[in-house]
């Protein structure tokens, strides 16, 4: 506006409102009105506000040891039974907020650790495993059987399951060490992944692996993410069309798993995979099963070039490698 008056003493009130786009009404009503008095202007304090001193000692009170913890609506109460009247509830919360930024919380806060985001790579069999535990419905409401499940991200191989009556550290250390040496682990060789369960984190499971010379990482807390084959072998595992609502007892338990894990290691064609079975990929099959496609598929192919629109078909290839939360700068194909 002092641009406009500025510039209508030199041009003219009219050319210099439409050139600034200032309505001339607004330009007149400003020159009309009298100087403002900044110290009239400012707001008067209300007759009824706390004074400094009286909002010191709110402020006081309410960071006490007595009343860190607790909300201004329970502090407000506390000092009325104790006899004692400062300021509203409001008020309270005013000061903390305005003055002080202590509406939340006041006391000294835990600070948690950050985790990072696990990121594993498998090229081949049993270089990273990944397990987990799931609950199977008992024969009764809130009882349950556990289900161990140890796999190999390559392959999808489940090389080695249990079910017990518990979760228990001892019952999964001896299913670690039991899978590894069927397997033929060397240390340095294998890495093992699991969520933040107690048993996945508990001190005797940690020694095991140490001794072994196998390394161990862990999901982040509440992220099913980063254990994402365990997750997706139970998920199949419980939507399988023979999965009973319940097992009757522990050996119905272990009755179905054998069944299932021998369908799911040696029958089931898996889509990631490349439809193999994984003890066919786990134990260097696949080449074999690739070539045996190969063949059945050139051979439709010069039978019929047409159905094919005169391109040879090719069987679905295995992954050259497989991630647990691929870094999305890797130039690593998949």
């Amino acid at each position: 506006m002092n641009a406009a008056v500025t510039l209508g003493m030199e041009v003219g009130k009219k050319p210099a409102c439409e050139a600034l786009r200032v309505p001339r009404a607004t330009l007149y009503r400003h020159l009309s009105s009298p100087p403002v008095d900044p110290e009239k202007a400012r707001r008067p304090s209300p007759p009824l506000a706390l004074t400094s001193q009286e909002r010191q000692t709110v402020v006081d009170i309410l960071h006490s040891e007595r009343f860190q913890d607790k909300a201004p609506h329970q502090a407000y109460a506390i000092l009325l039974d104790d006899g004692q009247y400062h300021c509203s509830i409001r008020t309270m919360y005013r000061i903390l907020a305005a003055e002080h930024g202590d509406v939340k919380e006041r006391r000294r806060q835990v600070q948690r650790p950050a985790y990072s985001k696990p990121e594993l790579l498998a090229t081949g069999p049993n270089q990273v495993w990944s397990w987990d535990i799931t609950k199977l419905k008992g024969p009764k409401k809130w009882t349950y059987f556990y289900l161990y499940v140890i796999m190999d991200i390559f392959s999808r191989n489940v090389v080695g399951w249990m079910v017990a009556h518990q979760e228990q550290q001892s019952l999964a250390k001896r299913l670690i060490e039991q899978s590894v040496l069927n397997q033929g682990i060397q240390p340095g060789h294998l890495t093992i992944h699991a969520d933040r369960g107690s048993s996945m984190k508990s001190k005797v499971v940690a020694q095991l692996m140490a001794d072994l010379g196998i390394t161990k990482t862990h999901s982040r807390p509440s992220v099913s993410n980063d254990n994402p084959y365990s997750e997706a072998q139970f998920k199949t595992l419980k939507y399988a069309p023979g999965f009973p609502q319940r097992f009757g007892s522990i050996q119905d338990a272990r009755a179905y798993c054998q069944g299932f894990f021998h369908w799911y290691n040696k029958e089931h064609r898996h889509s990631g995979i490349g439809l193999m079975t994984p003890q066919q990929v786990h134990y260097g099959l696949s080449s074999v099963v690739l070539e045996q496609r190969s063949n059945v598929l050139e051979a439709a192919f010069k039978n019929n070039p047409n159905r094919f629109k005169n391109r040879m078909p090719k069987p679905p290839s295995l992954p050259e490698a497989v991630w647990i939360n691929r870094p999305s700068s890797d130039d690593v194909r998949v």
